[in-house]
C-alpha cells in the first residue's frame, strides 16, 4: 500500500495520540519506503559491508519507535528524523570498525550518489560526517539539507517543507554543500 501524504500525516498524528491500530499500519507503510532509503544508503558502502540494509532499517525503526511524546507533523518530518538515525548508525558502525582496526586501513564508502558529488570518489564515512560536522558548524542549514537530501532520500520540495524554506534556497544550498563537502575530502585530511 503507498498511502498519500496526508493519510501518512493522518497515521502519524494518531500514532501521536496514542492509537495502537494506527502505529500498525504506520509500520507497515512506512517500512518499505525505509528499506528503499535503507538500500539507497547501502549502495553507498563498499563491498562486502558488514551493516545490511534490513539491520539499518531496524536499528533506525527501533529507535524512532523508543522516542515518547513526539508531535509528528508530516510524513517529510517523520523521513527527516529517518535519515537522521541512519545517518548516526553508519557513523556509529563506521566508527566501531576503524576503532577495531586499530590504525589500520579504514572502511571506504564509495560517494558516487549522482547528485551528491560530481566526482567518482571513494572517501572514509567518518571523514564525511567530520566533514559534514564542519560544514554545519560554519552553516547549520546547508548541513541540514545534504544530512535530509543525501542520507534522508528527501526531495527538494520534502526538503523545503522541513526546513521551511523555498526550494530555490534548498537548491542553492545543496548546490554549495556539494563543492564545499567535494573541497574537503579531496583535501584528504577532512575538515581542520
Amino acid at each position: 500500500m503507498n498511502p498519500s501524504r496526508n493519510e501518512l500525516t493522518g497515521l502519524l498524528t494518531a500514532w501521536s495520540n496514542g492509537d495502537p491500530a494506527a502505529f500498525e499500519k504506520l509500520s507497515e507503510v512506512v517500512y518499505n519506503e525505509l528499506r528503499r532509503l535503507a538500500r539507497n544508503q547501502m549502495r553507498q558502502e563498499r563491498p562486502g559491508h558488514t551493516l545490511q540494509a534490513t539491520a539499518l532499517v531496524h536499528e533506525a525503526f527501533v529507535r524512532i519507535m523508543d522516542w515518547k511524546n513526539v508531535e509528528w507533523k508530516n510524513r517529510a518530518h517523520f523521513f527527516a528524523v529517518a535519515a537522521q538515525m541512519m545517518r548516526r548508525i553508519l557513523v556509529d558502525h563506521a566508527r566501531a570498525r576503524r576503532n577495531l582496526k586499530r590504525g589500520g586501513e579504514w572502511k571506504q564508502v564509495t560517494l558516487t550518489a549522482a547528485e551528491f558529488l560530481p566526482l567518482k570518489m571513494h572517501t572514509d564515512l567518518v571523514a564525511v560526517e567530520d566533514a559534514l560536522r564542519a560544514l554545519e558548524r560554519a552553516d547549520p542549514r546547508k548541513g541540514r539539507v545534504v544530512e535530509l537530501r543525501f542520507f534522508g532520500g528527501l526531495t527538494v520540495e520534502e526538503t523545503a517543507e522541513v526546513l521551511k524554506i523555498s526550494s530555490d534556497s534548498v537548491l542553492n544550498d545543496w548546490r554549495f554543500a556539494k563543492s564545499w563537502l567535494l573541497r574537503e575530502l579531496s583535501r584528504g585530511t577532512g575538515p581542520a
